[in-house]
């Protein structure tokens, strides 16, 4: 801005010296007014050996402005570095040069700076100084601010790091767990700075703080497939009960056979699913950001006559990266449920559930191979199989079916 600002005021003092020329010639040409015959003592070239009979001596004919001079006449003061500007034929020297000489200026304060006593170019070349001294000052507080927050930031780790570190000596924690600990603790600080976002959103009046979870998780709820079909209040209720949860890399969510005490919707990363199976095989599936996991939970909230003992989870759910996520705890989820049973009755929102459900997905692929498992050995058009009867590979299949059919969801 400094620099086209004075680009600008340039041009104006060079129309004013050739306003000025062009009224002292009598017929205001400007080509001619603004310019001078003078002799020239430079070296004689062959070309100019014509000249010296107007010039005489070792002198040659030469064309001289006076407008774009710096040595003319006329004064520029701050403006005498913009002649060649104005007169050069570049646009990048006209764009380029403006802009180098208001970042000099800017930074230098104006010392090199040498205005005539022309009222605009002093109001001018003081706007340069103190827009200069502003900039400075304003840069050595924002870094100021920010080596305090810094420090801060930092102290507050050191210490609490400290606090960590002591209290595993105190417990003689095993390296392992030790370092997992210091694993976590650094991912949930980069990611959440040290701060606990919903600690002081919960001390807001209540409106407030719904429209600030609303705002904050209407986006990553509706990302849920199972969510994304209900309505506006339902969802608003959701917000504002569901917790933000931070799970480091190969940490176990949840385990197979633990009660289960919250859904969790993975927002970002992966998380692996791993179900024991018989003679020690296991079954594993990849939970996307979208996914969730406990869906045993809301089949629990929904049951009729209801069950006080809480599910038991049918799977193992270990974080394959660092993962983000959301939970609803039991307690909310079950508020939720019986507070808008009429929604959650719904066949689509059933059918969806067992789409998205990881437990759904496991017990109908293993009906589906059993199924087609059975077809392939009574069909007669794939004599490849034998078929055994009693005590065979069919009674092993069913058995190995009726099994998992009682873990049906």
């Amino acid at each position: 801005v400094a620099g086209g600002c004075w680009y600008v005021l340039a041009t104006q003092r060079v129309v004013t010296c050739l306003q000025q020329r062009c009224e002292r010639s009598a017929r205001c040409d400007i080509s001619s007014s603004c310019s001078k015959v003078v002799c020239s003592t430079l070296y004689l070239s062959p070309a100019n050996m014509l000249k010296m009979s107007r010039c005489g001596g070792s002198s040659t004919l030469m064309t001289k402005s006076f407008c774009f001079d710096p040595d003319g006449i006329f004064q520029y003061g701050i403006y005498e570095p913009a002649l060649p500007v104005i007169s050069s034929n570049s646009l990048a020297v006209k764009i380029l040069y403006p802009i180098f000489w208001g970042l000099l200026n800017m930074s230098s304060f104006g010392n090199e700076l040498s205005p005539t006593s022309n009222p605009l170019e002093v109001v001018f070349s003081i706007c340069i100084v103190l827009g200069g001294l502003l900039l400075f000052t304003l840069l050595i507080g924002n870094i100021q601010v920010f080596l305090h927050v810094v420090m801060a930031n930092r102290k507050k780790l050191q210490l609490r790091r400290r606090d960590i570190e002591w209290w595993m000596r105190r417990r003689q924690l095993p390296s392992g767990l030790r370092q997992r600990v210091r694993h976590f603790e650094t991912q949930t600080w980069d990611t959440m700075g040290g701060e606990e976002e919903m600690k002081w959103i919960e001390e807001l009046p209540d409106g407030l703080r719904r429209d600030i979870k609303r705002y904050l998780c209407l986006d990553l709820v509706k990302k849920v497939p199972l969510f994304d079909s209900l309505d506006d209040l339902i969802l608003d209720n959701i917000c504002d009960r569901v917790k933000p949860l931070v799970y480091s890399k190969d940490e176990k969510i949840i385990r197979e056979g633990d009660p289960v005490l919250r859904m969790v919707f993975v927002v970002s990363g992966r998380v692996k699913r791993s179900q024991g199976l018989s003679k020690g095989k296991i079954a594993t599936s990849i939970l996307e950001p979208g996914g969730f996991l406990g869906d045993e939970l809301l089949s629990w909230c929904l049951r009729r006559p209801f069950i006080d003992r809480l599910p038991a989870s049918s799977a193992t759910f270990t974080c394959i990266e660092y993962t983000e996520a959301f939970g609803l705890n039991e307690n909310d989820l079950r508020y939720i449920t019986e507070h808008f049973r009429y929604r959650f009755a719904n066949n689509q929102l059933k059918r969806t559930t067992r789409y998205y459900s990881s437990n759904w997905r496991s017990w109908a692929a293993v009906n589906i191979q059993f199924a087609w498992r059975c077809y392939r050995m009574k069909s007669k058009s794939d004599p490849s199989i034998p078929v055994i009867l009693n005590g065979g590979n069919e009674d092993r299949l069913r058995k190995y079916a009726a099994m998992f059919m009682s873990l049906k969801p």
